[in-house]
């Protein structure tokens, strides 16, 4: 058990502590390297890089219980040693492979001490955590739920197999990906420039080709790549110039075989199986031929594979094929005599075979019969299919069995179904290989059949649902998304459709307003982050006070200012938006190019952007509500003048664009950057019941409430007072307590970055 004391250290601890110094000077160069803060931490941007919620929590040190679940080498116990440089908490370690349940009682015992005294926190981090078995988990499980401790768990094994439902159940999962070449490059480099910890106080030079090599024999494993690199600069010596040179042959001396991903319990076994079989499947023998080299070269049991493929040649091959078990039936004989190397020429054999065989999976069928026994009303064999022999004469069972032989092509229409199943089709061929040749046989007989039949019995379908339950904080974000209007809501669904949202993502939500796409993006991506900017105090107050239903940390980032400030608004960290949504975005603004551009420079290199603008100038008109006929001819056409101005004012930013601007100046803004198909507009046009109520005259007729002229204000620069309070009676005539169709056009505008 190793603990992590914040803050100074007691006398007594001098010796220990000068002891772990003196370890971590000799330590391997993987273990020196590791990022001690999210600074360092190189890879796995998409759950820690910038504006995401794994990384907020770790600043603001509002923990809760993590499982950290990926390959070797990609950062799992670095996050958490990162986790034990910021926290306030104690941070204590236990490897799974070394401690038992004493070590975790003792853990306990110690936290809870340290909180009844100190009032400090403990977090526990449990590397290997699926190397706990169940009653080692169990024993951890109620301090974690009680607040004892907070867990943080490591594994490269599935959390949802590995890890006790309860525990998974507490915990959030976090999922760390295999880094990229460019991550290990920058790993690497950062290893030969570190003083001290790293090569930084040595003149060390790669050549390009031993870099390559290094990089891509590591696989992802950084790891594997800083061990690689240790040997190689340790067991060369410096030349008359004091530079350590390492040439391609020193680095292929150094990490020979690249480090496959592959266990044969765990999930690589069994996901690199599934892409295998989902390969012969899809007649794709050069992937087939790839998936199957991968798990001989990590060490897979070839008969294993052929159990699999034998399978498969049934299940997916089948009759179109009849053929394909018996060649793999073969070629595993044929394994077994020769045995490897040599065999793998009949375990290739078998898989091309496979996988350019016809396919047909019409044995399922049998499993569609399975059903029908498990449910059929009548399970008796009817009377003419039963055996003869005993009791024929008592019974007369077999009487009425016509012998086919008997008949001509030595077939006849006779039913061999349950009474309750006559007329039940289980076996449908299908048109590929062999079975598309017997196919039509197979259907004039049934026919003949169900020709023979008087009536025929047929059952519903199983309808199966599942509903998981769901946390306080989902359930709070269904009944806040669940309030929309559904229009609203359907507008809403459209603009989050312009792209994906990972559960990692981060998004913008511009004049957020009640937070209608605000919400809905926060349960879309839980591990990301969302941030949602407010055009006004009240918005932003609004926003912030609905947000107190979440948990800190789980909370929507909200800004206050305009679409031109947002550079200065956002995190001081640099967050780029994956997705950057909103509804009017763009009305205030004068310049539309402007503020699209503000908007495109916030976006990710692969983000998209999606914006749902009304277009004030198509509005509603109010004279088109009632019957013009009731005015008098020169106060109707005054009437419709005067409104239509409205809309015709130039100087008037509110109306004074359409579609065709926003379409210049997303073409202005995106043209450079997004390719054929990467940006679009869709006009929709939408027809609204509004029942018109006295506030509605009120607004229109009384005082501008605003900087903004009222309606009666605008009519009366065309129109007499007296034809203002004319016009006036004449809706409230028509129109108050009436329920009429309020047409507004939208347009929707879509881009992705590069």
């Amino acid at each position: 058990m190793v603990s992590y004391i914040q803050g100074r250290k007691p006398a007594e601890d001098l010796f220990a502590f000068a002891r772990a110094e003196r370890i971590d000077a000799n330590a391997p160069l993987a273990a020196r390297m590791r990022p001690r803060t999210l600074d360092e931490f190189t890879g796995q941007e998409a759950i820690v890089g910038p504006g995401r919620l794994l990384r907020r929590a770790i600043q603001a040190d509002r923990l809760s219980s993590l499982i950290f679940y990926g390959p070797p080498g990609t950062g799992k116990t670095t996050l958490a040693q990162v986790i034990a440089n910021t926290t306030a908490a104690h941070f204590t370690a236990l490897n799974a492979v070394l401690a038992g349940v004493k070590d975790i009682r003792a853990t306990v015992a110690e936290a809870q001490e340290r909180w009844a005294l100190h009032d400090q926190g403990t977090i526990l981090f449990v590397d290997e955590v699926h190397r706990f078995n169940k009653a080692q988990q169990d024993a951890l499980l109620p301090w974690v739920e009680n607040g004892t401790v907070t867990f943080i768990g490591a594994t490269t094994e599935n959390p949802y197999f590995e890890v006790i439902k309860a525990l998974v159940s507490r915990s959030r999962i976090f999922q760390l990906k295999t880094l990229t070449e460019e991550h290990l490059r920058r790993i690497m480099q950062t290893a030969l420039d570190t003083p001290q910890r790293g090569y930084g106080d040595l003149r060390v030079a790669l050549e390009d080709e031993a870099i390559e090599h290094l990089v891509s024999i590591a696989n992802g494993d950084a790891r594997a790549l800083l061990n690689a690199l240790e040997l190689a600069v340790e067991t060369t010596g410096a030349g008359p110039d004091g530079v350590v040179r390492i040439p391609l042959a020193i680095a292929e001396e150094s990490i020979q075989r690249r480090a496959v991903l592959y266990d044969k319990e765990g999930d690589y076994h069994f996901d690199t199986i599934s892409a295998f079989i989902k390969s012969l499947r899809g007649s794709d023998p050069d992937a087939a031929l790839y998936w199957l080299a991968k798990m001989i070269y990590a060490g897979e049991e070839p008969r294993y594979i052929f159990r699999r493929m034998l399978i498969l040649a049934s299940e997916d091959v089948g009759m179109a094929d009849p053929q394909a078990v018996q060649v793999v039936t073969a070629c595993a004989e044929a394994f077994d005599r020769v045995g490897l190397p040599e065999g793998n020429f009949p375990l290739a054999q078998a898989a091309l075979y496979l996988a350019t065989a016809e396919k047909s999976n019409s044995a399922l069928a049998f499993f569609d019969a399975l059903e029908a026994v498990s449910n059929e009303p009548d399970s008796d064999v009817p009377n003419h299919l039963r055996d003869g022999n005993r009791d024929s004469e008592g019974f007369g069972h077999g009487a009425g069995y016509l012998y086919p032989h008997a008949y001509r092509d030595h077939w006849v229409a006779q039913q061999y179904l349950p009474g309750a199943l006559q007329g039940k089709v289980f076996y449908e061929p299908t048109g590929q290989g062999y079975e598309a040749r017997i196919a039509v046989a197979v259907t004039q007989r049934r026919e003949a059949q169900l020709a023979a039949m008087l009536e025929g019995f047929g059952a519903p379908p199983e309808i199966l649902t599942f509903a998981p339950e769901e946390s306080a904080r989902d359930r709070w974000l269904q009944r806040t998304i669940a309030q929309a209007g559904e229009a609203t809501a359907a507008l809403r669904d459209r603009i989050l459709a312009g792209g994906p949202i990972e559960r990692h993502s981060v998004v913008l939500d511009v004049n957020a307003g009640s937070g209608l796409l605000t919400w809905e993006a926060l349960r879309r991506a839980p591990e990301g982050g969302v941030y949602a900017l407010a055009f006004n105090e009240a918005d932003r107050q609004a926003l912030q006070e609905q947000a107190q239903n979440l948990d800190e940390v789980e909370r929507p980032v909200v800004l206050q200012g305009a679409v031109e400030a947002l550079a200065e608004l956002a995190d001081a960290e640099g967050v780029r938006f994956d997705a950057i949504v909103g509804r009017n975005t763009l009305l205030g603004s004068a310049d539309k190019a402007a503020a699209l551009a503000h908007l495109a420079a916030r976006l990710a290199a692969d983000g998209w952007l999606a914006l749902a603008e009304t277009i004030p100038r198509h509005t509603q008109r109010i004279y088109a509500l009632g019957d013009r006929s009731l005015l008098q001819a020169e106060l109707a056409e005054r009437l419709v003048a005067a409104e239509e101005s409205i809309y015709a004012d130039a100087a008037d930013g509110l109306v004074n664009w359409d579609e065709d601007t926003l379409e210049a100046a997303l073409s202005a803004v995106f043209s450079d950057e997004a390719g054929p198909g990467r940006v679009s507009m869709e006009r929709i046009d939408t027809d609204t019941d509004l029942r018109i109520t006295d506030a509605h005259i009120r607004r229109w007729f009384g005082p501008a409430l605003g900087e903004r002229k009222s309606y009666a204000e605008r009519l009366a620069e065309r129109m007499q007072p007296e034809q203002v309070e004319q016009v006036e009676g004449w809706i409230r005539g028509q129109l108050l307590n009436q329920t009429v169709v309020w047409r507004r056009r939208m347009v929707l505008i879509r881009a992705a970055g590069r």
